[in-house]
């Protein structure tokens, strides 16, 4: 086992640490990321962040969860943070975007220009940037992706790194990817063994979920990200939140 002591950890022990949990459980993984951070908190948003969740409270019993409302949710995603919150008895902190930024967005360009000149202008001032606000106040987070859900861009996504894309010269941030090595089959088995809250767009034939406008159902043997900003590439399927990704930007 990699010895880590209470002191920051430089990217050598990242790369170390990521070798030592790339054969781990993801409760393995939560085990040892909650361990070592106490100012580490859980970004949710789907179903792969509620297993997360449950599997760290069953850990410990103050995790912090953040949310991101973009103000563009559908109705019964609002409906499922509430639900979360309630199933575990757990604060969820909510954040959102700058309320002058969206006006002057929404002034200049009206509520879908993102059809005409793609997705990222609004992420980044609905989900980026709130985001950007909470992550400074964090040492570390950890995230529901999984290599599998898009070949184009999260193909390498590792248990533990460096944030870069969040990351300043006077803070550097570490993210866990417990669930990286899962498949989706492997969270819904693990959401029906333990009964986990789930959102229930699921049931209508959304798989990846976000914002009203830019998510729609997908048809059988179609991937899970092709419900999303489906008008753009798949290299650009990124809202912005896990940008390091994209390796060409």
């Amino acid at each position: 086992m990699t010895q880590l002591t209470g002191q920051p950890l430089t990217e050598v022990n990242i790369a170390e640490l990521d070798t030592e949990l790339s054969s781990k459980s993801p409760q393995q993984i939560l085990a040892r990321a909650l361990d070592l951070y106490d100012n580490i908190a859980i970004s949710f948003s789907g179903a792969e962040d509620v297993v997360l969740i449950d599997m760290a409270s069953k850990i410990r019993k103050d995790i912090k969860i953040f949310s991101l409302d973009t103000g563009r949710l559908h109705p019964e995603t609002y409906q499922f943070l509430d639900r979360v919150r309630k199933h575990y008895g757990l604060a969820i902190e909510v954040m959102y975007p700058d309320a002058a930024q969206v006006e002057a967005l929404v002034k200049a360009k009206g509520l879908f220009s993102f059809y005409e000149d793609g997705h990222k202008e609004c992420c980044d001032i609905r989900k980026v940037a709130p985001l950007r606000r909470k992550l400074a106040t964090l040492d570390a987070w950890i995230t529901g992706q999984r290599k599998d859900q898009n070949p184009s861009t999260r193909a390498a996504v590792p248990i533990v790194q460096v944030d870069s894309a969040f990351s300043t010269d006077s803070h550097t941030l570490v993210k866990f990817n417990p669930l990286s090595n899962w498949t989706s089959a492997e969270v819904w088995m693990y959401i029906r063994a333990y009964e986990v809250p789930y959102n229930p767009l699921h049931e209508r034939g959304f798989v990846s979920i976000g914002c009203e406008p830019c998510t729609r159902p997908v048809l059988p043997n179609q991937h899970e990200r092709e419900g999303r900003w489906w008008w753009e590439d798949a290299g650009k399927k990124e809202c912005g939140l896990h940008i390091m990704n994209q390796t060409q930007d």
